[in-house]
């Protein structure tokens, strides 16, 4: 098959934001100026470009590109994104932070979005939505048979921890270092419907497990199966959903580009009528419970060989494995990136390091604690 018989490739990216007061660095929960922020977005982009939209907590606002043709498009539409997000909240004192939890944030003392959708979520979660003090990153490539997309369902799912490890920005909750990297899946792991997806031999086996959870009232719709992993309720995409946002845009433009080549490189192996061996579910929550935990510091599981890998090293070999992937896609730089996010250490690491630095320096905790927020402030604007 030439280049020019490939499946087109599309793309789309969301980011969730949490909105601070930059002089005591705390959330603010205002929903009139949530909507006021969302409303200056609006007015400043095209649909071309994206859109912007509330999310559960008044205190979050969420952006999503159009649907992009390549990394390069994708990566000028959220920055713009962000850039206009950055604008309209700093014309009212404030600044947005993409990180997946906020350093000192008290659930209890936060309300949702007062929205009916939100309303309704609550109502149904109770405390367990009322803990969401959460945001993410989601990558939406397109794959446009059901039986085709459904088959990626269950082998990408390998390599969602080896996402994970290059995003992690969620270190710390309600004040405290967790001693982990990505604190947010512990979070939302207590919803139902959450973790890795289930494993289904065909596109109509996944339909009626749906079916059986709508028609018993179970479930409204796909949308409320928040797995690790989904095939997109309403458009034909395998939505990404294990990532934390990244707190700086090249970052995550990189992860997107490395999920992006692997797609592309499992629908390559279809082709030659081969495929990515399925592991049981019991295996990767093993690795992803390693990502969460300790980010690329200690490695993952190489289930082949049986014994723990280096995290570079098989960063490297996923690089390798989609070179001709990466270079079809034209984001041989972006997946490059990974390198220098191993080097420089995610946003989690970086948080930690600067509470403490700050402890070193003989700062008390609430002082730390306000560095690290003020450095998400920073390095979320950086570079845009």
């Amino acid at each position: 098959m030439t280049q020019s018989d490939q499946p087109p490739f599309t793309v789309g990216i969301e980011e969730e934001y949490l909105l601070v007061d930059p002089a005591t660095g705390e959330l603010v929960s205002d929903q009139d100026v949530q909507e006021a922020i969302i409303e200056d977005v609006r007015a400043a982009i095209t649909d071309e470009i994206g859109m912007a939209t509330p999310e559960f907590l008044k205190a979050q606002v969420e952006v999503g590109t159009a649907v992009c043709h390549s990394l390069q498009e994708a990566r000028d539409r959220l920055r713009t994104l962000r850039t206009e997000v950055a604008e309209a909240a700093g014309k009212r004192g404030l600044a947005p932070i993409a990180a997946s939890t906020h350093p000192t944030a008290k659930w209890l003392r936060l309300q949702h979005t007062d929205k009916e959708r939100y309303a309704m979520l609550a109502n149904d979660l109770q405390e367990v939505a009322r803990r969401l003090v959460i945001c993410g990153m989601h990558v939406h490539v397109g794959v446009e048979d059901n039986e085709h997309r459904i088959d990626l369902l269950g082998q990408i799912a390998y390599f969602l921890p080896h996402l994970l490890v290059l995003t992690t920005s969620s270190p710390f909750w309600q004040g405290r270092d967790t001693g982990l990297k990505s604190y947010r899946l512990s979070v939302f792991d207590e919803l139902p419907r959450t973790g890795l997806p289930e494993h289904f031999d065909s596109w109509s086996h996944y339909e009626k497990h749906v079916e059986a959870l709508v028609k018993s009232g179970a479930l409204q719709d796909g949308s409320k199966l928040w797995w690790d992993i989904r095939p997109h309720f309403k458009f034909p995409t395998l939505e990404m959903r294990i990532a934390d946002i990244c707190t700086r845009l090249d970052d995550g433009i990189a992860v997107a580009s490395i999920y992006s080549c692997l797609i592309s490189m499992l629908q390559r192996l279809r082709r030659k009528n081969q495929r990515w061996r399925k592991y049981s579910n019991m295996l990767i929550r093993e690795n992803r419970w390693r990502a969460q935990r300790y980010g690329f510091d200690e490695g993952l599981i190489d289930f082949g060989l049986t014994q723990r890998v280096p995290y570079p090293d098989l960063l490297e070999e996923i690089i390798e494995l989609t070179a001709e992937d990466a270079d079809r896609l034209r984001c041989v730089d972006e997946v490059a990136h990974t390198r220098t996010i191993l080097k420089r250490g995610t946003s989690a690491h970086n948080q930690v390091r600067t509470y403490k630095e700050a402890i070193k320096a003989g700062q008390g905790e609430d002082a730390a604690l306000k560095a690290v927020t003020d450095w998400l402030i920073e390095a979320t604007v950086k570079d845009l």
